[in-house]
Parts: C-alpha cells; sequence; structure tokens
C-alpha cells in the first residue's frame, strides 16, 4: 500500500498547525530579538517536546489522555502556570529594563541547556498537542500501518517543527530586524509578556 499521500497530508496539517501563532511563536521571537542561538535552542527544545508528544499519542497515550480527565487537567494547569510565569518575568524585566536596553533574557545571561529547557517545558505542558496528534493520526493513519509509516511520522512532525521554529528564530534574529527591536525594545517585551500572560490565562480556563 502507498503511504505517501497520507504522509503528504499529515506534513501538511503539522506545517499549519506550527504556523499558528501560539506560546511556541513568541517563546523562538521573544528569544531570537535577543540572540539567534537562544532562539534556535528554544525552538529545539519545543521540537523534542512536540516529539515526545507524537511518539506517546502513536502509543495510545493521546487518547488516554483524553479519557483521564485529572491527568490532562494537571497538565494543562503546569502548562497555564508556567507560560503566565514566563510572561510575569518579561513584564518585569520590561518595566526595569532602561530605555533602549533589551530586557527579554538572551543567551549572553541564560546558559544553552536553560534554553533548551525553556523551550521543552513550553512546548511538553501543552495537553492539547497530545490530544491534537492523537486524533490526527486516527483520521490520517490507516488502521495497521507498518512500523516503518509511524517511525517517519514522528520524524517529520520533529523535522517540520524544528524547521519552522529554526526559521523564525533566524529571521527575528536578523541585524536589522534587531535594529529595530532595539529602539522599541521595552514596548515589544511587555506585549510579549501580555501575550504568554494571556495564553496562559487561555489555557487554564480552556477545557
Amino acid at each position: 500500500m502507498d503511504y505517501l499521500p497520507q504522509l503528504f497530508t499529515l506534513s501538511g496539517i503539522i506545517l499549519l498547525a506550527c504556523a499558528s501563532p501560539g506560546p511556541d511563536f513568541v517563546a523562538v521571537t521573544s528569544n531570537a530579538l535577543n540572540d539567534r542561538r537562544s532562539g534556535m535552542l528554544v525552538g529545539l527544545g519545543i521540537a523534542c517536546a512536540v516529539v515526545v508528544w507524537a511518539t506517546l499519542a502513536i502509543l495510545g497515550f493521546g487518547l488516554l489522555i483524553k479519557e483521564l480527565f485529572w491527568l490532562y487537567e494537571a497538565i494543562r494547569l503546569a502548562g497555564a502556570a508556567y507560560l503566565i510565569y514566563l510572561g510575569a518575568r518579561m513584564l518585569m524585566a520590561a518595566f526595569k529594563a532602561k530605555g533602549g536596553e533589551p530586557s527579554i533574557q538572551g543567551v549572553a545571561r541564560v546558559g544553552a541547556l536553560q534554553a533548551w529547557r525553556q523551550g521543552f517545558m513550553v512546548g511538553i505542558t501543552n495537553p492539547k498537542t497530545a490530544t491534537f496528534f492523537a486524533t490526527l493520526f486516527v483520521t490520517v493513519l490507516p488502521v495497521g500501518a507498518p512500523t516503518w509509516v509511524y517511525v517517519s511520522v514522528v520524524a517529520l512532525v520533529g523535522l517540520i517543527t524544528a524547521a519552522w521554529l529554526g526559521a523564525l528564530a533566524a529571521f527575528f534574529s536578523v541585524g536589522r530586524v534587531r535594529s529595530v527591536y532595539a529602539r522599541v525594545s521595552r514596548a515589544v517585551d511587555a506585549l510579549m509578556g501580555v501575550a504568554l500572560v494571556g495564553l496562559g490565562i487561555r489555557l487554564a480556563s480552556s477545557r
């Protein structure tokens, strides 16, 4: 059986999901505005978390988490709290920063492992990712597909997510973009902080 059409369909849906604005976008771009490596590492951390969720969805955990209300709620609330925490930190840093001085903690002040961990935490504390993949795989993938198809799907999820977020980090770390950001850094940081807090509140209040 030819599974390429299903893989192409999955790739397109995953790319559209990556392109939709959300916590991933804010986390990567806010770091990339200070330092490209920081933005790349945050994006890599998110991609690793997404691979974990995709793997668990293939193993059936995505459908299980939809049934275990308490587990879904625990992960959802933890994710909401973490987004609010990141947003609050950015807001406090923006208000404390001097004019023209970037307020986000970039790689110069945040280690590589910490940047990766921040991205991983943003990705792994979003249970909607698990249910999204579970629903997507059940809908698109045929029952009884061979192992190589599932391995390819997980690889595609990781590669597409990493490529998209890496492209975002590369764009927002371009010198011209960063020079514009430097002139309005406090306002941009404050807006991104508000966005993260808002996304956290939205995640906390959603079902």
